[in-house]
């Protein structure tokens, strides 16, 4: 049976404000979704997603497709932007592994069906994969951003494989002033939600010192360990864990945060289940 999608389930926040960090593109379909399970989505975009800097770089890397024993995407953002500057031909038979199920998803609608898709949708649910294990003498071709995180190549490369980077777009932090959202914090802001350290260190740099202070104060929900010992290192004290980024998940994990009446400080109006209490290690 396939996972419901968040239209579908039957969930309710009872007025949290979520603030949404995620790119301006890809944030409306969970602030719908946010909103649709009586939540208030407030859209702060701590990333933009811009093409590549060197386009006729990026092209000539994909031109190494036909010379690839297996070509792995990183993201929905690496294909929407590599799809453009595909060679005319690829070959039928061309291994390609999708990190997580909107990526493969991006991969089925753009033609490429994917043969490798990790159940845990990061680099390390793939190189999980027995195929990923026996690489040695391949020549692979990562197709991510600019300045992506390192752990595919340094782990394939000492499996004995050959690295090729496309990197097809950019990453960069938004030119934004919240000084209004800082001023409203406790009137807008629940729970902070972030997907990536790249969003969660732009926000950080974005919100100046003062933000910064009202952001550790905040419960900020994260996908996964890697991303929760960053949120901690860098001064957020109440971090929770969602089962991964894919909205469907956040939106889950977000159920199970409920505000406390209104006149208390926004510090304290979250309770926490058992369940994510316990997950995170965190009492009353």
């Amino acid at each position: 049976m396939a996972k419901p999608t968040p239209k579908s389930v039957p969930l309710h926040l009872h007025g949290l404000s979520v603030l949404i960090t995620r790119p301006a593109a890809q944030a409306q379909v969970f602030a719908e979704a946010v909103q649709q399970a009586h939540g208030r989505p407030v859209s702060l975009p701590a990333l933009e997603i811009l093409g590549p800097a060197d386009k006729a770089a990026a092209q000539a890397a994909l031109t190494q497709l036909d010379q690839a024993d297996l070509v792995i995407f990183t993201s929905v953002n690496a294909v929407q932007y590599a799809f453009p500057l595909l060679p005319e031909r690829i070959p039928l038979d061309l291994p390609i592994a999708a990190i997580g199920s909107a990526t493969a998803a991006a991969l089925d609608q753009a033609g490429l069906a994917p043969t490798f898709t990790p159940q845990h949708p990061n680099s390390e649910g793939l190189l999980a994969l027995p195929a990923l294990h026996q690489v040695a003498g391949q020549h692979i071709l990562i197709v991510r951003g600019d300045g992506g995180r390192t752990t595919l190549q340094q782990t394939l490369s000492a499996r004995g494989a050959t690295i090729h980077y496309a990197e097809v777009y950019r990453r960069r932090c938004p030119q934004r002033n919240p000084h209004n959202l800082i001023r409203h914090w406790d009137a807008l802001v629940d729970i902070v939600t972030v997907t990536s350290n790249t969003i969660l260190d732009n926000l950080h740099q974005m919100l100046g010192n003062a933000g910064q202070t009202l952001l550790h104060q905040t419960p900020v929900l994260v996908p996964g360990t890697r991303v929760a010992r960053h949120a901690r290192n860098l001064g957020c004290q109440r971090v929770y864990q969602a089962a991964s980024a894919l909205d469907h998940d956040m939106l889950t994990a977000l159920t199970h945060i409920q505000p406390a009446p209104p006149d208390h400080h926004p510090v304290s109006r979250v309770c926490i289940t058992a369940q994510l209490c316990q997950a995170n290690r965190c009492h009353g």
